[in-house]
């Protein structure tokens, strides 16, 4: 039997894209696997703005809050997880719809980068000394200048993966080290990469929503809760709402500089997604039609 294919719904923050693509597991007889590297974080459903429980109640979630905090993910593991999460799904007779808005999880699960897992103490040592001598400003830009496409990914005070990417790039390739991963393109499994397509003025007022439902929800006290030594508290609107804990900013003051990060970001995956191959730029209008005619979902 034929592979059934697999819809990766990609796009920026507060785009809607969680929404869409229930809408399209109701009607295509799917569930959804997560691709975004804060939502796998439980405990933390405010600031990463998890699929809420009306939602996962709707449509099976998979690789979604199912992470402590503290701990550390990759998208090499992510690859793993999510091609045996998509197997089983098509074993029950199943489609799938990963969804995300992590560009470097997309492209590691369809096989259009290589995952490196280089280790070398020293250079760690090194980059860790770094990172206690100088802000985050100073890793990000180092990054940066030695891999722009990377850098573009990654939130500049998400000290840990910018530490993580500047380790590959100090240490160079070693092809050696990078067979024998499975993603979709060697296992053979069809897919088509989507990025729904918001107008930047209409995400722009939907981040600016969701940010007053964040702070009315409760980010400061989930925050607290979390604590800023967590690995997932470096996503973006914890080290806002830090500072306001802290003293460091007034109410109005976290408000813009929340709704600034975000807006920020949203951007960032806007830059990614354009130079990512083989994705289609779609308006939720047409998502549905696309499926039919790429994936033959019927």
């Amino acid at each position: 039997m034929a592979e059934p294919g697999v819809l990766i719904l990609a796009g920026p923050t507060a785009s809607g894209k969680t929404e869409a693509a229930i809408d399209l597991a109701v009607r295509f007889g799917a569930e959804i696997i997560g691709a975004d590297s804060r939502q796998i974080y439980r405990g933390m459903p405010i600031g990463t703005a998890a699929p809420t429980p009306q939602q996962q109640a709707r449509i099976p979630h998979h690789l979604v809050e199912f992470l402590d905090p503290g701990e550390r993910y990759s998208a090499a593991r992510f690859t793993s997880e999510a091609v045996g999460a998509i197997r089983e799904l098509h074993r029950r007779g199943r489609r799938a719809i990963v969804v995300g808005g992590t560009g470097f999880y997309i492209r590691a699960l369809t096989g259009d980068v290589e995952l490196a897992p280089q280790y070398d103490e020293a250079v760690r040592d090194r980059l860790a000394r770094e990172a206690r001598m100088h802000p985050p400003d100073v890793l990000y830009e180092w990054l940066r200048v030695r891999d722009s496409r990377r850098a573009e990914a990654l939130d500049a005070n998400d000290t840990y993966r910018v530490m993580r990417a500047l380790e590959v790039s100090l240490l160079g390739p070693k092809p050696e080290l990078l067979t024998g991963r499975e993603n979709l393109r060697t296992a053979g499994i069809p897919f088509q990469k989507l990025f729904l397509d918001v107008p930047l003025e209409e995400n722009d007022e939907r981040i600016e929503r969701r940010t007053d439902v964040m702070l009315e929800a409760g980010l400061l006290e989930e925050a607290d809760r979390v604590g800023p030594g967590a690995v997932a508290a470096s996503a973006v609107g914890y080290p806002q709402a830090f500072a306001y804990l802290d003293g460091w900013s007034s109410f109005d003051e976290l408000r813009a500089s929340l709704a600034r990060a975000t807006r920020r970001y949203a951007r960032r995956q806007r830059a990614w997604f354009r130079s990512e191959p083989n994705t289609l730029w779609v308006g939720r209008d047409r998502l549905e039609r696309v499926a039919r005619e790429i994936l033959g979902w019927t």
